[in-house]
């Protein structure tokens, strides 16, 4: 069984163009969340916290990934992708050698909710090419449990009782695992997935017998991960991946293993050659 080793609280920040967020990053917490290096949510029914959007930006040598849970974000890229991520859906960006993207509201009224999660790339792939997906609501595989409550698996396998879940998403070095699940009132589930990989959760609505409201918590290895909920039910993302063993140097948007490679991608941004043309 899985034990929970550690809760961290995530700080509320402001990213984008005014854009009110809630946020778990930072050095201190790359070692906790490796291979992952970031985990934010916008969750707000005003849209003075949201509007401003995400307008272009770049970005080199890591991977994210965009869940929304209710409302729709427009996405535009470099190389010429173009999509509204809704609910339920995913947009799974690897920026690589480099990316430019925008992503911003589609609505300006009534509540925006979703994640984006920064997911580490290995030494060799950091300079891959940049490449986006989209991934609808309706090609993401879900088990409904028998108290209610529902598992959705965006990456990854993961096992319930008899039953195993495969993501959508092609094999990766780092081998994510990354589950939304929805419990009802006292519910609990049994998840099994990676057991020598650490397991994080993050629960961003209800509360669990250990976690309250966006809280991280930090598990160990181990065969089982037991989640249960509270009075209020409990909706959660769950996440695993390999860790990596590479140094990790960040500035802003660029992840790489060394300052001299992002002073490379800072170099490469202000002479406009971060990107190959579209």
């Amino acid at each position: 069984m899985r034990i929970i080793q550690q809760v961290i609280a995530a700080r509320p920040a402001q990213d984008g163009d005014g854009v009110k967020i809630h946020r778990l990053a930072g050095k201190p917490l790359q070692v906790i969340l490796n291979p992952f290096l970031m985990i934010d949510e916008i969750n707000s029914e005003d849209a003075v916290d949201y509007i401003g959007g995400f307008p272009e930006h770049p970005h080199r040598g890591f991977e994210t990934i965009t869940y929304m849970k209710a409302g729709r974000m427009r996405h535009r890229d470099h190389m010429g992708n173009e999509g509204v991520v809704g609910a339920g859906d995913v947009q799974w960006m690897t920026a690589g050698a480099g990316v430019l993207h925008s992503e911003m509201p589609e609505q300006e009224q009534g509540l925006l909710h979703g994640f984006q999660l920064w997911l580490n790339l290995p030494a060799a792939e950091k300079m891959k090419p940049a490449a986006y997906q989209e991934i609808s609501s309706t090609s993401i595989p879900e088990q409904q449990l028998p108290a209610g409550g529902l598992v959705r698996v965006i990456a990854g396998d993961i096992t319930i009782g008899q039953s195993e879940l495969k993501g959508v998403l092609s094999a990766r070095t780092t081998q994510p695992i990354l589950a939304d699940v929805s419990l009802t009132a006292n519910e609990k589930v049994e998840l099994h997935f990676s057991a020598d990989q650490a397991a994080l959760v993050y629960l961003y609505q209800g509360a669990t017998d250990v976690l309250k409201l966006r809280q991280l918590g930090v598990y160990s290895t181990g065969d089982t991960l037991a989640l249960a909920a509270g009075l209020e039910g409990a909706e959660l993302l769950v996440l695993s991946g390999k860790p990596l063993s590479d140094p990790v140097a960040q500035y802003g948007p660029f992840v790489m293993n060394t300052m001299e490679q992002i002073e490379q991608a800072i170099a490469d941004f202000n002479n406009q050659q971060l990107v190959s043309e579209s």
